[in-house]
């Protein structure tokens, strides 16, 4: 993990993101870069995230506001005032919840990226189970966007993203023994937003402006 200096607030906040009817995205944004912004390359990731989900919304039309919310904090688990359990899904959960956030934005960090794989084998399944797991688009482009954003915030392949993730987290992880069943399930989310992509038109040769090139 590399060094970062905590983010200053600007207003407008930086990077400037653009969602219509920004309220919820906006004020999580703030709480990410309070709780998130010193922990270094995750909050780079997180930017990321956010910047990868705010042109999801704009491209698959999308309710901005609440899925850039959730991708500002998707992370926020791993925040030293959120950790209870020590998997950042159900921490970030608890803390949003603890904060009154509307539950489908709970749902939706509760569920990233195939938690549920990783809670079963930790034992945590039940607990996870609490909060509502809505699938779905919302649910994929999420999934998609902090699957094809790695942790210094740059867009990478779903596959890269996959092997980096094995490689820093280790063959005897709780990652690495869902990984066969957890795998699948998060390429076939990006195949479905990479599909509904380019149905929309968004061609990999980028011919919309702000629109997503679909990875890999």
């Amino acid at each position: 993990m590399t060094k970062a200096t905590p983010p200053v607030l600007l207003s407008p906040l930086e990077p400037c993101l653009p969602v219509r009817s920004a309220a919820l995205c906006t004020i999580a944004q703030m709480t990410a870069a309070h709780l998130v912004g010193p922990l270094g390359d995750r909050w780079s990731h997180t930017v990321g995230v956010a910047r990868c989900a705010a042109d999801l919304a704009s491209a698959l039309s999308l309710p901005g506001d609440e899925l850039v919310a959730a991708a500002w904090l998707h992370d926020i688990g791993v925040a030293r005032a959120a950790v209870i359990t020590g998997f950042h899904p159900l921490d970030g959960a608890h803390y949003l919840t603890a904060q009154l956030w509307p539950m489908r934005i709970v749902g939706l960090v509760a569920h990233h990226s195939g938690a549920r794989f990783v809670a079963t084998v930790r034992g945590l399944g039940p607990a996870l189970a609490e909060y509502p797991d809505e699938g779905g688009l919302m649910s994929d482009a999420l999934t998609y966007a902090d699957q094809t954003v790695d942790t210094t915030g740059r867009r990478v392949s779903a596959h890269q993203r996959r092997a980096a993730m094995l490689r820093r987290h280790g063959p005897d992880s709780w990652n690495a023994a869902v990984d066969h069943i957890r795998a699948p399930c998060l390429s076939a989310a990006v195949a479905r937003i990479e599909n509904d992509l380019l149905r929309a038109g968004c061609s990999s040769a980028g011919r919309r402006s702000r629109r997503v090139i679909p990875a890999g």
